[in-house]
Formats: structure tokens, C-alpha cells, sequence
């Protein structure tokens, strides 16, 4: 077994290479367009270059565990959720108004870098959010070209085109309640959840899982171990991010530390932290969260809180309660090696340093 879960079979090699031969064709039908195209597949290019392929790894696996082969199918399908995800991130940067992904400039920012460097009319800002919204359609768009260009029997193929119906259905309602609890101003611990799991822990791992068994033609027992480990194991996850989003090595997770605290964002830290804040606390939480200003020192005053308060502490013991329950719905059902797999891929989702 390799060092990661996630270069098992040498996956993420391969994800990379499936996705610069996607893009080597794509290119040239964007350079007959107009060669004013470059900087958006530059954008996209460098966009794919990093992260860590959680979700082309769980529906590979999903479709291995399901008794699929090791074959170009899996690949395609795998690799299109890595655009899926392109569409989502870039997206998501849009309405959180972040500065970095993966250690560069947002796409929404680079493009505003591109027009204020040719002194083009009108706003930069509003150019560059503009083409970072094409340039995530334009993901999404591929993402079903891909997806269907997987070679596997017809019913199959079908099958796994409602799981993916589903799952982009599922992610655009979690995004919207992700935005509607940031202007509620949160505080409820039970609609942080519900963002947790519409969000991230359905799109994340237990789609993927499904998406892979259907088009391997698994029966419902299979999706049903999948549900069993892939949601509880995706809510862990996305707990995790969200520790890591207030906690976490800005060169581990790519983004300035604090910076979910300064775009407000109302998890299940903030939600367990207000609820046992005292009023001076509460005060704290008040004046800095969602400060796009916030210094260091206000990020301490705000990990202070989060720790004195209990939070930290609470979600640390979710999250293991959550991924012990992922493994040990793991059953003999899923065949080998997946099984192993998936169970490593547990822990490497939901590590301190993930």
C-alpha cells in the first residue's frame, strides 16, 4: 500500500494525466473560438494542478468495491467530479469573496488582475467575477462531457447519470442554504448540520460511492453500505475543514489562517461556540466574525473563545465519533482491495492535517 490512501493503484497520477488529455482536446476548440480564451484555461489549469482528489477516489473505489475492474470507465467518471468540484470551488470563491485557492489567487481575483493590467473599462471586480462564473459553467459543462464519454453498458451509464443528477442537485441546494445561514447571521447547531450535509458530506463521499457502484451495476445493498460509511464519513470531513478553516496551517489548507473567520462563516464551531458563549463571549463573536479585515489579533481573540467555550473540543469528538462509525459500516459486502482502501481513505479525510 502506498504512503497515501489516495495514491492507491496510482489514482491521483492518473486523475492528472485524465484531466490534461481532457483539456489538450478541449483547447484547440477554444482556440478557434478566439485566442482571448488562453487565460481562462490557464485559470482552470492551474485550478486542477493541485488538491487531493477525495472525489474521483471514492467513486473509483465505489466502483471497485461494487466488483468494477481497474478500467477507463472508472477513470472517466472519477475524473469528472474533479471538474464538478473546479465548478464548485470557483464558485464558491465568488460568494465568500476569497482571495486564495490552493495557494494562489482566486480565479474571480486573477481576473481582476487581467483587467486591471490592460486598463480595460469598468470594474475589475466585476470582470473578474464575471468570467470566474463562465469559467465554473464552463467546468460544469465538461463535467457531463466526460462523465458520459465512460464506457460502460448503456442502463449502467443511465444509472449513473441520475446519482450525478442527483448529487449536482443536492450541492447547488447546499450552497444556497450555506448562503442563506451567513445572512440568518447562524447560530443554529441544527442548520449548520443540514449545510454540512447537503454541502459537503452527500457531494463529497457518499454520491462519489454511489456514482461508482451504479455504473459497476451494484445492487441496493451495496448503496446502502455506502450510505452507511459515506455519510457519517463526509460530515467528519467537512468538520474537519471547518477546524482546519479556523485552526489549520495556512500551508497545509492553501488559504491565510482565520479566513473563514473573516468571510463569517457560520459552521458548527461558530454555532456550538455562541451557544455556550458567555456575554462577553458572545460579544467576541460579534465583533470579529466576518470582519474581512480581521488581524491576527482578532483571529486569537476568536480561537480563544472557540476553545474556551468548549467548541473545538465538542466538534474534535464528532468528527471521531463520525468516522468510527463510517469504518465500521464497512462490511464483507465490498470487495477487496476497495474495502482496505476505503477504510484508510477514512482516516486520511478526516486527519488534523487533511
Amino acid at each position: 500500500m502506498p504512503a497515501s490512501p489516495l495514491d492507491a493503484e496510482d489514482l491521483r497520477s492518473r486523475v492528472a494525466k485524465a484531466l490534461d488529455d481532457f483539456l489538450a482536446v478541449q483547447r484547440p476548440i477554444l482556440d478557434e473560438v478566439s485566442d482571448d480564451l488562453t487565460p481562462l484555461l490557464d485559470a482552470l489549469t492551474d485550478l486542477l494542478a493541485g488538491g487531493k482528489r477525495l472525489r474521483p477516489a471514492f467513486c473509483y473505489w465505489g466502483y471497485r468495491g461494487a466488483g468494477g475492474g481497474d478500467d477507463d470507465a472508472a477513470l472517466a467518471a472519477a475524473t469528472a467530479l474533479e471538474l464538478l468540484q473546479a465548478c464548485a470551488l470557483v464558485h464558491d470563491d465568488v460568494m465568500d469573496g476569497s482571495d486564495t485557492r490552493r495557494g494562489q489567487p482566486a480565479a474571480h481575483r486573477r481576473f481582476a488582475t487581467l483587467h486591471r493590467g490592460n486598463a480595460w473599462l469598468g470594474s475589475s471586480e466585476a470582470f473578474g467575477a464575471g468570467a470566474a462564473i463562465l469559467l465554473g459553467d464552463l467546468c460544469l459543462s465538461w463535467a457531463d462531457e466526460l462523465l458520459m464519454s465512460a464506457n460502460v453498458p448503456h442502463e449502467r451509464l443511465l444509472a449513473g447519470k441520475r446519482v450525478y443528477d442527483v448529487m449536482r442537485t443536492e450541492l447547488m441546494a447546499g450552497q444556497y442554504l450555506d448562503l442563506l445561514e451567513q445572512a440568518r447571521g447562524g447560530g443554529s447547531a441544527q442548520r449548520a448540520m443540514r449545510v454540512v450535509q447537503y454541502k459537503s458530506a452527500k457531494y463529497t463521499i457518499e454520491r462519489p460511492l454511489h456514482l461508482g457502484a451504479a455504473l459497476a451495476g451494484a445492487d441496493a445493498e451495496i448503496s446502502a453500505v455506502y450510505t452507511a460509511y459515506g455519510l457519517p464519513l463526509g460530515e467528519a470531513f467537512q468538520l474537519r475543514d471547518d477546524v482546519l478553516g479556523v485552526f489549520g496551517d495556512p500551508a497545509q489548507t492553501g488559504k491565510p489562517a482565520g479566513d473563514d473567520l473573516r468571510e463569517g462563516k457560520r459552521t458548527l464551531l461558530i454555532a456550538y461556540a455562541t451557544e455556550k458563549a458567555s456575554p462577553a463571549q458572545r460579544a467576541v463573536l460579534q465583533r470579529h466574525l466576518g470582519d474581512p479585515a480581521l488581524a491576527a489579533e482578532g483571529v486569537d481573540q476568536l480561537r480563544e473563545v472557540i476553545s474556551v467555550t468548549g467548541a473545538l473540543d465538542h466538534v474534535e469528538s464528532l468528527i471521531r465519533e463520525l468516522t468510527d462509525r463510517a469504518t465500521n459500516a464497512l462490511s464483507a459486502d465490498i470487495a477487496e482491495p476497495a474495502r482496505t482502501v476505503l477504510t484508510d481513505l477514512a482516516v486520511a479525510a478526516t486527519a488534523r492535517n487533511a
